[in-house]
């Protein structure tokens, strides 16, 4: 699979379960088309954590023929909260919840393992980064975007001229905590949204997984309490909705309407702050049937206002590959700096 005797970057996708890794040549190919697994140990601490993105290396140059000497560099995403550099929060976060992983430098530790350059990204701006080159190919340099990712929680990114807004302590980008207008989004009754953060009222707190099961879905089962979810755990039942959804059902509509409206509002604050060519939407609400999919892309479409002149220019589109977009993004992002070139000269001495 691999081509004989050209250079690559390795992209590393670290999660709470596993890593995925992919390989791209550093004629901008990627050799791999599939996720390429293994756990990822995080739970077992860090030094076991750091072997496992070791073996996740030597996996896919096994997987893809490619000889460990053609390795010019590494990139590695892992969720957040970290530094632009790789160093994890101090209050650590939901995959990295042991003490040890506290203030621990990941992507230090894995450039010394490995004996090679180690660029690093959070997995939302790894994602964002992809969907961003993979929309613009040739002109991606010379294009911004803004990407909202709905999980667990809501990740994303800020992309400027192909590369991503890390800001001075490698928090920008945290759209999930952007406070958004909630008059209009929420029904007359319903009480205003809490992120896990400590936040009221932020897009965390009613686009995500947790949002659902915290926020959304207790009102609007006060509101259908004969429908069927009313009878499951809250856990389950927020898995179960996006189902719902994709069957037309009116509760689970109307929980993802909210969700699709308050990334609109986000992607309304983006308009005024960045005015990026496109907005991105990712994660596992877009990972579903058709009809749904395009729905809920339309209904976020809706709710951001745009002046003209920047609705004639915008595009809104999905993460492609979600899966595997973060390893990608980051190998982008490795190639990217391996590729390196002269920094601006200064406009005043």
């Amino acid at each position: 699979m691999g081509s004989a005797g050209v250079p690559v970057v390795v992209g590393l996708d670290n999660g709470g379960s596993n890593n995925n890794a992919t390989v791209l040549t550093a004629d901008g190919r990627f050799l791999v088309d599939e996720l390429v697994e293994i756990p990822s140990e995080v739970h077992a601490g860090p030094e076991a954590a750091i072997e496992a993105l070791a073996r996740a290396l030597d996996g896919v140059l096994a997987h893809t023929g490619v000889p460990r000497e053609l390795v010019r560099a590494v990139g590695l995403d892992t969720p957040g909260p970290a530094s632009a550099t790789g160093v994890i929060s101090s209050r650590g976060s939901t995959n990295f919840s042991e003490p040890a992983w506290r203030g621990f430098d990941v992507r230090g530790a894995l450039e010394r393992r490995l004996g090679l350059p180690v660029t690093y990204h959070n997995d939302g701006n790894a994602a964002a980064l992809y969907a961003h080159h993979v929309h613009f190919g040739a002109d991606a340099m010379l294009r911004s975007s803004v990407s909202a990712i709905v999980g667990t929680g809501l990740g994303g990114g800020v992309v400027e001229s192909g590369r991503v807004v890390a800001g001075a302590a490698g928090m920008a980008g945290e759209l999930g905590h952007v406070h958004i207008p909630l008059t209009g989004l929420l029904a007359p009754d319903q009480p205003v949204p809490a992120c896990a953060c400590g936040f009221d009222g932020d897009v965390e707190s009613v686009a995500s997984l947790t949002a659902i099961e915290r926020n959304l879905l207790p009102y609007w089962l006060g509101r259908y309490p004969d429908h069927p979810l009313a009878g499951e755990s809250p856990g389950r039942a927020a898995r179960l909705v996006r189902g719902y959804g994709e069957r037309g059902d009116e509760l689970a509509r109307a929980i993802f309407t909210q969700q699709a409206m308050a990334i609109g509002r986000l992607f309304t604050i983006a308009a005024n702050f960045t005015d990026p060519h496109a907005y991105f939407v990712g994660g596992g609400v877009v990972e579903a049937a058709p009809e749904f999919r395009d729905w809920f892309l339309a209904t976020v479409r809706e709710h951001t206002t745009l002046r003209a002149e920047q609705a004639a220019v915008a595009t809104f589109a999905l993460v492609p590959e979600r899966d595997m977009a973060g390893a990608r993004g980051v190998a982008i992002a490795a190639l990217e700096a391996l590729r390196g070139g002269p920094a601006p000269a200064p406009v005043m001495a």
